[in-house]
């Protein structure tokens, strides 16, 4: 696993053409708290991000979330507020973790296949 110490968003620079580049559907590869070390998404547990149209949406195992989100330059900020399915999932320590580094503000770095979201609350890796 990796340790890497994340940073704040307001570090980024560039630009970020999100229509073009992130938008669509991610799968979560990994989570990272801020101080701790890499955990992978728990066996048989399914953890989506769908970004368009200023929409995020996400399935965090058996629950759905979704909000509202804006993009500045390398920094996307997820409403604080999401909205989500209460449902007592069997990840649900994974599932709060997941949420809680999810919203908010966070630099993003990306590739073809690989999106890092990464802030002061932690790293979220996602695959497509």
């Amino acid at each position: 696993s990796t340790t890497t110490a994340p940073t704040s968003p307001s570090a980024a620079t560039g630009s970020l053409q999100l229509t073009g580049e992130i938008a669509g559907t991610w799968f979560l590869a990994s989570i990272q708290l801020a101080g701790r070390e890499a955990q992978a998404v728990p066996a048989g547990a399914a953890y989506t991000l769908t970004l368009a149209d200023g929409r995020v949406s996400t399935r965090a195992d058996c629950n759905t979330c979704s909000s509202t989100f804006t993009v500045s330059g390398q920094t996307i900020n997820v409403a604080e507020a999401l909205a989500c399915t209460r449902a007592a999932c069997p990840t649900m320590a994974f599932e709060n973790a997941y949420t809680s580094i999810l919203s908010g503000a966070s630099a993003v770095a990306q590739s073809s296949t690989t999106l890092v979201l990464t802030s002061s609350r932690g790293v979220l890796t996602f695959t497509r």
